[in-house]
């Protein structure tokens, strides 16, 4: 039978009440009394000098405040990127300046130019479209290729080229590597693209600055999934606020998927604006500027190599990427295609050597950075898709060729420089076989073929690294940044708990888990348990939600605090039952002595800790708080495998996937209600992918898919109903939990899983094809079937 409470159980999510009333208080929610408006005008060219930028006429309309340009931020920093790569020749990757409004150039289409602070938004809307303004237009980059020859544009003129870095990963592997390609029976080899997203959570980004003169402190509301890392880049490297004078705080987010990970101009500037006006001052994004201001995610162009002995064994991978950074450095954007991705090539199977190369370019697009997997779905998705073209050219089974090479035996140590700690690659594939009816298959083929369709089967794994560490490590590899996590959990007099953390919750449901795992350590009620997160006031300084790291990083730092507590309040249990604290045992919210019949309620213990009328304080100080802060020793690898059965219809292209099946090992499972629910958002968005999303630009820089006329989306009739299920675990050996991470798995796993039935469809229609590029829109189909 399912729990009542505690871990393992699926308690329904507490937050969603206010979420499904309308009662959420969100970032746009704020209004400050006396608060201004800013609307940035942006560039409509994607490369051009400015030559003239006057503002006069503009300040003149009714409620214009002031109006910013990028001389007002000469003397500001710009905005800092987190992560430094070293490249294969041991030189740091070359790292413009992003300013917060353009000074002199801009670089892409949406690139804020000046911004008008009015009493109302139409007031600063209209204001902005009366600034009188000159771009000379430069030839813009686009295509990456194109972008490293050496007579393009250059996106940035201090640069030596427009080649940010050339990585290669493990560089002393590469002379082996190639001599197993020189032996091997059998190489495949492919070439792909990894299509550029935009993420498009539901709610926009907004911020709201807001200034005290009587103590010099600003504030900044903002829909941020890591609010103490946007006061220090923030703080310390754009404005040189102190940190004890900046206050980050981000209430409910709706939605993040990565795109609000980084620090962007728009919060400078309303910091910034704010303090210069004594003014609090709002911007809220519409969706239009969302599409060229957001970063976006993915675009990746890679020559994938596998090789194979005369037995099918994986002898040896290569790849060749060419990663687009966009304009400018995001906060993240260096380690995705680097560390996140070519380190993860190695995937579920026990190939021996392995080299990966990424040049990253600069183009005259939008900054790119992490979008859900990060670096993870890019590695699948060539990964898988080689292996599926191998068995096709070896006429071998997919999933055999798979199983034949699966690793078995663990710790297993990568040559890719990462070791995964527990794993059963054969039992979710068992297992997807189960609830896939695999078996069924053939059966169902004919039963499309009769309605005059395709059907086809599309069958991969997946492994992901989650909760990026250590900070040891990672400060090596280029991260300047810390990336523990942090907890204080503060006992009341009553009993009750507060948990500030430093993990930030924008969908996950960190609010029902976090006090599961509080509640069944503690034996009380989780209904006793409130969690504190989004504000650099209330909590330690913390690292955020991103990369699957939440309950793995940010619950292990709760476990490690609730220890502290439980350890301070067995002491006082101790005193006032006149025992030795090693008898004292904590169960079901009750301390007793071991062996007898004496007990204590946890009330009565937390209630002592504030009354101190019955223990020494010379031997212990009152009150009942403690702070953990939590720092991992490796990541944590889950994994899985996942099948999709589509229909094509051969006259249209038109691609409909039938069913969908998921079979996950995320360890150790706190909620399994959220857990498959994060399952399923992340299958929605892995099919999106595949399907139908696409950021394209023309050769001009222009942003086509500028909008949901242009841009597709994934509703709801575009996914089936899902088989999930995740009772393959392998718990993980590093953290107190033995959790993995769960929130990317679905969009990690599902866009080869997808383009593999596609493929196997038309195949099974007697096309020759053995790939087509994402999206998979009924026009690519078509195109493909016709040769």
């Amino acid at each position: 039978m399912p729990k009542d409470g505690g871990i393992g159980a699926a308690s329904k999510r507490r937050e969603d009440v206010r979420f499904l009333t309308g009662t959420g208080n969100y970032t746009d929610d704020i209004n400050i009394r006396g608060q201004a408006y800013v609307h940035f005008l942006r560039s409509d060219v994607a490369h051009g000098r400015i030559e003239k930028l006057d503002t006069a006429q503009a300040a003149a309309m009714p409620g214009v405040v002031r109006i910013f340009t990028g001389a007002d931020f000469e003397d500001v920093g710009g905005l800092p990127c987190g992560w430094q790569v070293t490249d294969k020749h041991g030189a740091p990757m070359q790292e413009p300046g992003h300013p917060v409004l353009a000074q002199g150039k801009v670089r892409h289409v949406g690139d804020p130019i000046a911004a008008v602070v009015a009493d109302t938004p139409e007031q600063a809307r209209d204001a902005a479209e009366a600034i009188i303004y000159d771009i000379a237009e430069l030839p813009a980059v686009v295509d990456m290729k194109a972008a490293l020859d050496p007579g393009a544009p250059k996106v940035h003129d201090e640069l030596e080229s427009n080649l940010c870095y050339d990585w290669g990963f493990v560089e002393e592997n590469k002379p082996a590597v190639d001599a197993a390609f020189e032996k091997a029976a059998h190489v495949t080899t492919l070439e792909l693209v990894n299509n550029r997203l935009i993420a498009n959570p539901m709610e926009p980004r907004v911020a709201v600055g807001d200034y005290a003169r009587s103590t010099d402190e600003s504030t900044l509301f903002t829909t941020s999934q890591n609010p103490h890392v946007i006061r220090l880049l923030m703080g310390a490297f754009v404005l040189g606020i102190p940190e004890h004078k900046l206050r980050v705080v981000a209430p409910d987010v709706g939605g993040g998927f990565g795109t609000k990970i980084f620090h962007y101009a728009e919060e400078a500037f309303c910091t910034f604006a704010a303090r210069a006006l004594a003014r609090p001052v709002k911007w809220t994004s519409s969706r239009s500027e969302a599409f060229m201001s957001d970063a976006h995610g993915r675009d990746h162009v890679t020559r994938i190599e596998l090789a194979l002995d005369a037995d099918n064994n994986f002898v040896a991978l290569r790849t060749d990427t060419l990663a687009n950074m966009g304009a400018y450095l995001s906060t993240f954007a260096p380690s995705v295609p680097t560390w996140l991705h070519g380190t993860l090539m190695a995937g579920n199977y026990k190939t021996p050597l392995i080299h990966v190369n990424v040049r990253a370019v600069f183009t005259n697009t939008v900054p790119v950075d992490a979008y859900r997997g990060a670096g993870r779905p890019e590695a699948t998705y060539q990964l898988e898709r080689v292996i599926d073209k191998a068995a096709i050219e070896l006429g071998v089974d997919p999933i055999a060729l798979r199983r034949q090479n699966f690793v078995t035996e663990f710790p297993y140590e990568t040559p890719v420089a990462v070791t995964y700690d527990t794993g059963d690659y054969n039992a979710t594939m068992d297992k997807l076989e189960e609830i896939a009816d695999l078996s069924g298959f053939d059966a169902r083929r004919k039963e499309s073929a009769k309605r005059g369709k395709l059907r086809g089967l599309g069958v991969n794994t997946y492994i992901e690294a989650c909760g990026i560490a250590p900070s040891n490590l990672v400060g090596q590899l280029g991260a300047r940044a810390g990336l523990y996590e942090s907890a204080t959990v503060r006992v009341n007099a009553t009993g009750s708990i507060s948990v500030m953390t430093g993990s930030h919750s924008h969908g996950q449901g960190h609010e029902t888990a976090f006090p599961q795992v509080v509640a069944d350590m503690l034996g009380i009620d989780e209904s006793m348990i409130e969690i504190v997160h989004g504000d650099t006031a209330r909590g330690p300084m913390g690292m955020g939600t991103y990369g699957s790291r939440s309950l793995a990083v940010g619950g292990s730092a709760m476990v490690r605090a609730t220890e502290k507590v439980i350890n301070k309040a067995r002491k006082i249990a101790a005193h006032l039952m006149e025992a030795s604290e090693a008898d004292i045992e904590l169960k079901d919210g009750q301390f007793t002595v071991a062996g007898t019949d004496k007990s204590v309620a946890w009330g009565d213990v937390t209630l002592a800790a504030y009354v101190p009328h019955n223990y020494p304080l010379d031997e212990i100080e009152p009150g009942l708080e403690e702070t953990a802060f939590y720092d991992p020793s490796n990541f944590t690898y889950p994994a899985g495998a996942y099948a999709c059965e589509v229909e094509v219809d051969p006259e249209t292209g038109k691609v409909t996937i039938e069913r969908f099946a998921a079979a996950d090992d995320f360890g150790n499972v706190v909620n399994p209600m959220i857990v498959e629910g994060q399952v399923h958002g992340g299958l929605g968005q892995g099919i999106g992918q595949a399907l139908l999303e696409g950021c394209t630009y023309d050769e001009n820089g222009q942003l086509i898919t500028g909008s949901y006329m242009d841009y597709a989306m994934p509703r709801a009739d575009d996914v089936p109903f899902y088989q999930v299920d995740h009772s393959c675990q392998t718990p993980c050996t590093h953290n107190p939990l033995g959790v993995k991470g769960c929130g990317e798995a679905g969009a990690i796993g599902s866009p080869p899983a997808v383009v593999n039935a596609v493929v196997d469809a038309l195949r099974s229609g007697g096309h020759d094809i053995t790939h087509i590029d994402m999206p998979l829109s009924p026009s690519r189909v078509w195109t493909a079937m016709q040769g």
